[in-house]
């Protein structure tokens, strides 16, 4: 994922127990209690954290210095090491696996506790960072594996100081009150809906008029030859709206109507785009869409339906009333994008269908589909099963030497665990059928192979597939796809703490196996119906120090002088694989480093060789490397937009700590995803991850020439998952984030895009956040409770203080209703509504709410 050494803690403990007999039985081991706390992020050291594991032995027997380990998922930070010591030791093993194994004469007795403290680097502030998975091992006396249990009485003590929430002397964020919100809150107002966006994302040009057509059920639907797929999926939209089935008619109607619906093509340019341009009319005769392409009469149909009253999402009606107008509509950037990791944490095909009418909804055209990682492989592959049957499931192993995924993100001891999210993957036919979903919503689903690095379950499966075959004597066809050089001793440690996630770019079966998995990928595309034309090669995050170990490297430096170090390895290994591609004509997409060389300080710099060779980077890093984008960009490459300041959903939305997700490339909001100008980030890149205003990091640094606007290829949206666990935590990291970065994406360029003035320009921002935030509140966030069965979305916390007895509150996307209570309950759809002001005692709880009944977590204030 694009990331730095962005670790996030984890710690859990785990139970454990003994039978009288001394064998260790599940119901004994269950009775052992762990507890965590993040004690502080304010020690002698910045940047390290304390905190402590608490066991306590409610079994029959005692655990000693030699027969239990703790196993556990926290995301990678190195552990420091003691000062003094503990009765146990927590080590780094791989990736985010650790343990807690006792120390030399360790002995905690029935019904005793005992407290572990320990530090690590970088500061923890999130309770989705404290130690989940937690399972302990069980030992006999020869200190083999004899019973693996999984703790099943653990406690994460609460974040609630300054020293908890706060990653130390260097973070200048304030901490997240209800005060806060309301203070930062006051510079919205709530608008009357007669000044609210009604369409999302915002059209190029709307013209209403006095007027309304009713649809009803003697609407006719007419279709030109070509929309067969779009008519299709307007009248089963219209039927769960209307209950009607509509029977759509082939060609236009031989005289106009009164009461049509016309899909039909035409030459349409908006803005200077043609393609997926459209025109949506609605007068006294009907509605016509008339698109450029099939997927400008698909925009324009995602536009009709916005325009429909929520009041008939939330109950279907036989007559829909539409206000006469008139849209000319056409995207601002071709390439419209969404990754989506399924790699960290698995989600089902049908999930991921939902995620695609989400996309659909908001008209956004391409999904990078991130299908192999470090953690998981999640597509088959024909002649490589074990890639599923290897790669596809996480469990517990002696080490991680062994051909085993071990566990990750709390995935827990044993595969195909019920709601652990670490196994799973689509057979053929699932990818298959995904594809074809994507197609009939006009998205293009972009496949990824992240090679050399992120590579460790296409190692372990391949290391399973040698293993296999050299028991079978069959020595040339096991080495076809191996992917090490086994006897490489490189130690490094890449961003998400991995000591073996790189493959050797010195083998030819390394190239081969690339291949194998590009040209089965295409054989699945072609079988539903399609051209597989773009492939996206990841190649991020390679560790420094990886391959300096390695026997089959330095032969190959030897033999090829020019490449001079083991850090020109990854340049080397794209430019072996480029052509390949090519001969498959492919476009050649990647993270922004397949398009960086790098200098002998390690500096990276614009690689000039793969100018104009259809090789797209993707660029995230606008906060280390300031104006990398703009560097690329003017050194001739397309390049897609990938802020992670702005466009990565899987960064938190604040430092709450109850607030999921990652942090280390600062907080992202749905503000941040729309207030942003692609053709000058600096104006719209604020501050560092630890909350230090940026300004200084601008001067001297290369801004986007005119000249290569026409080389922002686009923008997209990231969703890493190392965080996220099941759909309802996807949907809610999507949305309402989502509706930001489409409007950053599709609509024309914003007025205050181009105000050179930061004073006059921050109140245009302001302005135009808060006729986007009233509208998304008060009609687009509500309808995401009924489009495709329902969405799970965020609502933000209210804002609120008490002054002089009186309770004051606010929501920071208005139009939202704040309901409160004084007796301690949660507030519910029935509690009192804030309007004023008002009387209030004791502990106040507030929560906001939407149209659809759906509501935020509790703010909490005292009136004292």
């Amino acid at each position: 994922m694009k990331k730095t050494f962005s670790f996030i803690i984890a710690s859990f403990m785990m139970l454990a127990s003994c039978s009288p007999s001394g064998k260790f039985s599940k119901e004994e081991a269950q009775k052992i209690a762990v507890s965590w706390k993040l004690i502080t992020n304010f020690t002698d050291v910045d940047g390290v954290f304390q905190a402590k594991f608490t066991i306590k032995n409610g079994g029959n027997i005692a655990l000693n210095d030699k027969n239990w380990t703790l196993f556990f998922n926290m995301s990678p930070r190195p552990i420091q090491t003691n000062k003094t010591p503990e009765p146990a030791i927590v080590e780094h093993i791989n990736g985010d696996w650790y343990k807690l194994k006792p120390g030399k004469d360790f002995k905690l007795n029935a019904g005793d506790s005992i407290t572990i403290n320990y530090t690590g680097t970088e500061g923890v502030i999130k309770e989705t960072d404290a130690p989940m998975g937690l399972y302990f091992v069980f030992y006999d006396n020869d200190g083999k594996e004899q019973d693996i249990v999984e703790v099943a009485n653990y406690t994460v003590e609460p974040f609630t100081t300054k020293e908890q929430i706060l990653r130390g002397k260097m973070d200048l964020e304030p901490l997240p009150t209800a005060e806060l919100r309301y203070n930062q809150n006051l510079v919205m107002s709530t608008l009357g809906t007669d000044q609210l966006q009604k369409i999302f994302p915002a059209p190029v040009k709307v013209v209403n008029s006095a007027g309304t057509f009713n649809l009803n059920n003697e609407t006719a639907i007419y279709f030109e030859a070509g929309l067969e797929g779009e008519v299709k999926y307007l009248s089963e939209k219209l039927k769960t709206l209307t209950g009607k089935d509509y029977q759509p008619k082939s060609g236009l109607p031989a005289t106009a109507g009164t009461n049509d619906i016309i899909l039909k093509s035409g030459k349409i340019q908006v803005n200077g785009a043609s393609r997926e341009a459209y025109n949506l009319g609605i007068n006294g005769s009907g509605v016509t869409i008339t698109g450029n392409d099939a997927a400008g009469v698909f925009y324009g149909i995602q536009s009709l339906l916005a325009l429909i009253p929520l009041e008939i999402y939330q109950k279907p009606a036989a007559t829909i009333a539409l206000g006469f107008t008139q849209i000319e509509d056409a995207p601002r950037f071709y390439f419209r994008g969404l990754h989506l990791d399924v790699s960290r944490n698995f989600q089902t095909k049908e999930s991921v269908k939902r995620i695609l009418d989400l996309l659909a909804t908001y008209k956004i055209n391409h999904l990078l589909f991130y299908t192999t990682e470090d953690e998981g492989w999640r597509v088959e592959i024909d002649g490589l099963p074990e890639l599923t049957k290897v790669g596809a499931q996480r469990q517990h192993t002696t080490g991680k030497e062994t051909s085993v995924l071990h566990p990750s993100y709390g995935s827990g001891p044993f595969a195909n665990a019920e709601g652990k999210y670490g196994s799973g993957f689509y057979t053929k036919a699932d990818f298959i059928e995904i594809l074809k979903y994507a197609n009939e919503r006009h998205i293009k689903v972009i496949p990824e192979l992240n090679f050399p690095g992120h590579a460790r379950a296409a190692i372990k499966s391949m290391e399973a597939r040698y293993e296999r075959l050299m028991k079978e004597g069959k020595e040339k066809e096991a080495n076809e796809y191996r992917l090490i050089d086994p006897d490489d001793k490189s130690v490094y440690l890449s961003a998400q703490g991995y000591k073996d996630n790189v493959v050797s770019v010195a083998r030819e079966s390394t190239y081969h196996f690339f291949e194998k998995v590009v040209d089965e990928m295409a054989k699945m595309y072609k079988e539903a119906g399609l051209t597989m034309d773009t492939f996206n090669t990841g190649g991020d995050e390679v560790a420094e120090g990886a391959w300096t170990g390695s026997p089959m490297a330095a032969k190959l430096i030897k033999e090829n002088p020019e490449i001079k170090s083991a850090r020109n390895l990854q340049s080397y290994f794209f430019r072996r694989l480029v052509p390949r591609l090519e001969k498959r004509n492919l476009k050649i997409h990647g993270w922004e480093e397949i398009a960086l060389t790098k200098t002998p300080a390690g500096k990276y710099l614009p690689n000039p060789e793969f100018v104009g060779r259809n090789v797209v980077p993707y660029i995230w890093n606008n906060v280390f490397d300031v104006d990398l984008g703009n560097r690329l960009a003017n050194s001739g490459y397309q390049v897609v937009l990938c802020n992670v300041t702005n466009f990565y959903f899987d960064m938190s939305y604040n430092n709450d700590p109850k607030e999921p997700g990652l942090y280390w490339g600062g907080f992202v909001s749905t503000w941040d995803n729309w207030a942003f100008a692609p053709f000058d980030m600096f104006k719209t890149t604020f501050s560092t991850g630890m909350g230090k205003p940026m300004k200084e990091e601008f001067v001297g640094k290369e801004k986007l020439k005119p000249e290569a606007r026409k080389n922002i290829l686009g923008l997209e949206a990231e969703l890493w998952a190392e965080t996220i666990k099941g759909r309802d935590m996807m949907e809610y990291s999507i949305l309402p984030k989502l509706l930001g970065f489409s409007e950053s994406a599709w609509s024309k360029e914003r007025t205050w895009e181009t105000i050179e003035d930061k004073t006059t320009r921050d109140k245009a921002i302001a302005a135009g956040w808060n006729i986007f935030a009233n509208s998304i509140a008060q009609k687009e966030i509500p309808r995401l409770s009924y489009l495709n069965g329902g969405y799970n979305y965020r609502l933000p916390l209210p804002g609120a203080i008490v002054e002089g007895g009186m309770l004051k509150a606010n929501v920071d996307l208005p139009g939202l209703d704040i309901r409160y209570t004084t007796d301690g309950s949660e507030p519910t759809a029935q509690s009192a509504l804030y309007s004023a002001p008002v009387k209030v005692s004791g502990i106040v709880k507030l929560k906001s709410f939407d149209k659809a009944g759906k509501s935020s977590r509790a703010s909490v204030v005292e009136a004292k």
